[in-house]
Order: structure tokens, then C-alpha cells, then sequence
């Protein structure tokens, strides 16, 4: 019955505890067992919250009995990466420097969870500060990939994406600074979009970069991330960075293809080379939406590598201004990993910074005029290589695991820098049988566009579920 129940969507899951074919109380034990056991073997688990789990799940049960439910969510056990404040729980944001830091106020993301009905269990591992795309912590251990449990999940959110992937959990929240959630999806075989800069409150959730922070989900289909991002989306007094633009039903267009739709595939100028195996999955992927009836022109982008770079610049800036006084007192609390991504921070000038920031609305406006005047969409891979194993990354702070780093991400920058919405959604097999990610970027506010393309990939290849090995043992 567990497994039963871990192999459920986060849509199927919440329908069978609406209609009453399974309980909260047998769903939330289910994921408290399945964290507890395989979470903490894949290191993906930091701290659960089960007494408090299986209170609310009663009262779910309850409320449900009496014909009321919260909301669409009702009932449904989920975790999140621990950087989303809960009041008065420990958040420790994958450091030791945090680790005994309790919050004093609740995340406006996890609140709206709350008013849609879902439950909050615990937290999951995740990056130190949410600083570096592999996923390595030497504090809480590295989390593992449930489809290799020898190869790294990406980063930050490592432990989420793991636990979605391993079916241990229906969803969760992550952060995407520089590909925090498109990282970690694609390496991991899950849907993970980061919305619009604006579209999602970061009110509450622990702050990496002021100007390039984004919350989302992660899940394993693409009706799962839309109900997710239905539930946490829209203007938050509390983050004067939110747009006040209305927020579209996300799940309602998953259905119509994408026929008519114009589809720009970067196949230059992206400043690396693509793994060969990673590239023909991408073009499969790209054939089939063309015979879903999109048009596809292929082209160069321009100056990718050098917003990327600006973009580099700009989160080392603002991450060491955010851990300045961490640094210099308690340098030897981080993991060698962290101070590499961190410390040329410390170097740079703010003429340097500051033009960096003036240039972005100029870029904004140029990339608007220039790609999405002749496209409806982008789309390229999300990362242009395959899932490297743990051992081979792990070097330390060196110049190899800064190279590694750099390369895995060199593709995901451009939509954090300008802002705009992208899917990550699985579309094969690498030759080490790890998934591959196509990366499909939006204009501003389009994430109900850039998911519905992502249904059309998924109607082709069908979404991952859980692995064998994940579900073994729960």
C-alpha cells in the first residue's frame, strides 16, 4: 500500500484524499516513513516534523468528513527545502552556521500552501546557502540521486529533487538563483519551472542574491508543478518585488499542444559545446513538438555567455554582501565548496556591480525585441551535460569543481538574469541511462505558456515516475 501511495502525482494523490479513496493520515505516514527510511539513505531528508504531520492530516480528515476542505491541496504531505521559514522551527539552510536558527516568522510561499490545504512534514537537504549546482554538502552529507545513487542530483535543491524523483514525496519547493530548480529537474527526470522575477513571494525564504532569487516547484509531471505554482503565485505586500498582474489558472492549457507555436532552438552562440547524447535527445524532443505542429527555426544566441558572466558577477556581489560578517567570523564553518563559488565576491568593485545592474533592463528589452519578436518560445537544453558521477566532483573548492560547476550551469543563467519564466521537463536517457532535461524559456509572465509547452513533451515521452531503486525498501 505504501508504495502504492508513493507512486501517486501530487494531482492523483490529492484527488484520492478529496474523494476519499485514501486518507491524509494514510498518505502523510506513508511520506514520513518513505523520508525517515530511503530520505535519509540518499541523504535527502534533514528534519521531520511527524507529530505535527499526523495532527493536521487527522484534522484534514476530519474537515473532510464534515464536507469541507481547504483547498485543492487538501490533505497532501509535501517537504520543502530547508530555507523556507516556518515560525518557530529550525531552518538551517544547509549550514552550520544556521544550524540551531529558528524562524520567526512563516514564508508566504509555505502559507499559501497551507491555506490550499497541504501539509508541511519537515525539510530536505539542500546546497550550503543554496550556493553551488552540484549538490555537494559535506555538512549534511551529499544528497544522491535516486536513479544512480552514485551520481550527484544537481543543485541546490539536491535533497527535494531527490525526494521527488525517489516518489518520497509528491512535490516541493526549491529556489532557483542560478538553476537551483532547472538543475536539479533535469538530472533528476522531474518537471521544475522558475517563474517570472516577481511572479512568486520570496518573503520568508532565505535570501542567496536580492536582485536574481526565484521560488518554484518541483514535480514529477507538469500538471503537478502548475498546481503548485497556482497555489504560491501573486502579488505579496510583504515582497515589494511582486508583480501585481493577475495570475493566470496555470492548469488549464496543458492540454492544447502547441500547434501554431513559433519555437527558436539555440543551436549557437551558447558558449559551450553540448554533449552529443544530451544534443540528439533535444532534437527528438524538438521533432516531436514539430509534429505536434509547432514551427521551429533554429539559430544562434546572442552573447549568452557574456549575460551569464554578468550574471556570475552579480550573484558573487550579492551573496557576499549577504554572508560578509558569516566570512569573517566563522570561515572555517563553511564547506570548501561554498567559499569557492562565494569569495571573488569579495573582489569586485561596485562600479563593476553597478554597471552590471544598469545593463540589465537594456538587455531585457533587447532579448524581447530580438528572439521573442520572431518566437513564441526558446527552447535548448537545460544542462549541456550528462549527470556526472559524485566522485568525479568532488575535488574541494578547486579550480576543477569551479570548472564543473560553471559547466553544468552555463545554459541556465540567461533566464535568471532577464528574469523569465523556465521549464526544465525530461526528455530521454543520457548513456549512463541518467535523464536529460530540454529547457523551455517564455516571455515575461508566460509560465502557463512555457508549461503547456512542457505537456506536450510529456505527452510524447511520458512523464518519469519513480524508479525501482527509489521505491525499494520505503
Amino acid at each position: 500500500m505504501t508504495t502504492a501511495i508513493l507512486a501517486l502525482s501530487l494531482a492523483e494523490l490529492a484527488d484520492s484524499i478529496r474523494t476519499g479513496k485514501l486518507s491524509s493520515v494514510e498518505a502523510t505516514e506513508a511520506v514520513l516513513t518513505a523520508l525517515e527510511g530511503r530520505g535519509r539513505a540518499l541523504n535527502a531528508t534533514a528534519r521531520l516534523w511527524g507529530d505535527y504531520a499526523l495532527s493536521e492530516a487527522a484534522r484534514c480528515d476530519e474537515e473532510r468528513a464534515r464536507g469541507r476542505l481547504r483547498g485543492p491541496l487538501h490533505g497532501v504531505p509535501m517537504a520543502h527545502k530547508d530555507m523556507f521559514y516556518r515560525q518557530g522551527q529550525i531552518a538551517g539552510q544547509g549550514s552550520r552556521i544556521r544550524a540551531d536558527f529558528q524562524a520567526a516568522r512563516t514564508s508566504t510561499v509555505l502559507t499559501r500552501l497551507d491555506q490550499a490545504g497541504a501539509i508541511d512534514v519537515g525539510r530536505l537537504n539542500m546546497v550550503e546557502f543554496a550556493l553551488g549546482v552540484t549538490g555537494h554538502n559535506n555538512h549534511t552529507g551529499t544528497p544522491r540521486n535516486a536513479h544512480d545513487p552514485e551520481r550527484i542530483t544537481g543543485g541546490s535543491t539536491s535533497g527535494g529533487a531527490t525526494a521527488v524523483a525517489a516518489g518520497l514525496v509528491p512535490a516541493t519547493l526549491g529556489s532557483d538563483t542560478g538553476g537551483s530548480i532547472r538543475i536539479p529537474a533535469s538530472f533528476c527526470g522531474l518537471v521544475g519551472i522558475k517563474p517570472t522575477y516577481g511572479r512568486v513571494s520570496r518573503a520568508g525564504a532565505m535570501t542567496l542574491s536580492f536582485s536574481l532569487d526565484h521560488v518554484g516547484p518541483l514535480a514529477r509531471t507538469s500538471r503537478d508543478a502548475a498546481l503548485v505554482l497556482q497555489a504560491i503565485a501573486g502579488h505579496d505586500p510583504d515582497d515589494t518585488t511582486t508583480s501585481r498582474l493577475p495570475v493566470p489558472v496555470y492548469t488549464a492549457g496543458l492540454e492544447r499542444g502547441v500547434g501554431g507555436l513559433r519555437l527558436f532552438h539555440a543551436t549557437s552562440g551558447l558558449g559551450c559545446k553540448v554533449d552529443p547524447v544530451v544534443d540528439a535527445a533535444v532534437r527528438d524532443a524538438i521533432r516531436a513538438l514539430a509534429e505536434d505542429g509547432a514551427s521551429v527555426t533554429e539559430g544562434g544566441m546572442e552573447n549568452i555567455a557574456g549575460i551569464t558572466a554578468i550574471r556570475r558577477l552579480v550573484l558573487m556581489a550579492e551573496c557576499s554582501a549577504v554572508h560578509r560578517a558569516h566570512v569573517q567570523e566563522r570561515y572555517n564553518d563553511f564547506v570548501p565548496q561554498t567559499l569557492a563559488r562565494m569569495q571573488p565576491g569579495f573582489a569586485l568593485g561596485a562600479v563593476d556591480y553597478l554597471s552590471a545592474m544598469r545593463s540589465r533592463g537594456r538587455a531585457l528589452d533587447h532579448f524581447c525585441a530580438t528572439v521573442f519578436s520572431q518566437a513564441d518560445l526558446v527552447v535548448l537544453p537545460t544542462c549541456p551535460v550528462q549527470v556526472p558521477r559524485i566522485v568525479d566532483t568532488d575535488t574541494g573548492g578547486d579550480a576543477r569543481f569551479v570548472e564543473t560547476a560553471n559547466a553544468i550551469g552555463q545554459l541556465i543563467g540567461l533566464s535568471n538574469w532577464l528574469g523569465l519564466p523556465a521549464v526544465s521537463v525530461p526528455v530521454g536517457l543520457d548513456g549512463n541511462r541518467m535523464p536529460i532535461g530540454l529547457q523551455i524559456i517564455g516571455r515575461p509572465f508566460a509560465e502557463a505558456l512555457v508549461l503547456q509547452a512542457a505537456a506536450a513533451v510529456e505527452r510524447v515521452f511520458g512523464p518519469f515516475r519513480p524508479s525501482g531503486f527509489a521505491l525499494a525498501g520505503t
